[in-house]
């Protein structure tokens, strides 16, 4: 049930406000249960409440986390929302929605740092854990590039386009040249469909044909090409079968 608290009005009316942070517990606030039972302890809109620190005028820091993490559908959404409609929506400030988007980074980065601890792709699936958390959310297309090493253990993660990924606009060399700098022997391609749904579309089949014989020009191969949506994916490589 949730807790509240009333101040009275001149009139006598009691009007109910959300408890403050302050007024909890001090067994039941984040960062004192964090630092008593380690970070394992805790729900992911508690680990949430700590990077904000602070509430808003409707919402403690605790309510506000977990409200975020509704709105924009788990740390997945959050990783791909905009930084001003956070500050405009949710009066975050600019400071806090900073605050929030650099530690669902650095969370991001930890899975590539350690080349003896790279992920490793040996299926469609592998790949689309591995970008649908954020893909899946964003409001606008984008391509990413995934660059991988003789293992298929991704190197790199770029991201190339944003906006509607077709062949007018997108040029082989500038897909593959991350993979040949860097002497990547193959990478794979991830677009998301806005829209939720991830059925591929002429366009999507013709620049994936495009790319594949590209590849073998290039002596690079295109392992495969997923469409992602809202949860789902689509594996080009599954249905083109090159």
């Amino acid at each position: 049930m949730e807790k509240r608290r009333f101040k009275e009005e001149k009139s006598g009316e009691r009007i109910a406000y959300h408890i403050t942070i302050h007024d909890m517990p001090s067994s039941e606030r984040p960062r004192e249960r964090l630092l008593s039972y380690g970070p394992q302890a805790l729900s992911t809109a508690e680990l949430l409440a700590i990077v904000l620190r602070t509430g808003t005028r409707r919402n403690n820091v605790v309510e506000l986390a977990a409200k975020l993490l509704v709105l924009y559908g788990g740390l997945g959404g959050l990783m791909g929302a905009d930084l001003a409609k956070l500050c405009r929506e949710h009066r975050l400030g600019a400071a806090k929605a900073a605050q929030l988007k650099a530690a669902l980074e650095l969370g991001r980065r930890l899975q590539l740092e350690q080349p003896e601890a790279r992920y490793r792709i040996t299926s469609p699936a592998d790949a689309a854990r591995l970008v649908m958390m954020e893909m899946a959310y964003l409001e606008h297309e984008e391509m990413w590039i995934l660059l991988l090493d003789t293992k298929n253990q991704v190197v790199a993660i770029e991201k190339r386009y944003k906006g509607t990924v077709n062949s007018s606009v997108l040029r082989a060399a500038e897909v593959f040249r991350p993979a040949i700098l860097r002497n990547c022997p193959s990478i794979l391609i991830c677009h998301n469909h806005p829209s939720g749904d991830p059925t591929p579309s002429p366009e999507d089949i013709a620049v994936t044909e495009q790319l594949v014989a590209a590849g073998h020009l290039l002596d690079t191969e295109l392992i495969d090409h997923l469409v992602i949506g809202k949860q789902r994916y689509v594996s080009l490589k599954e249905q083109l079968r090159w």
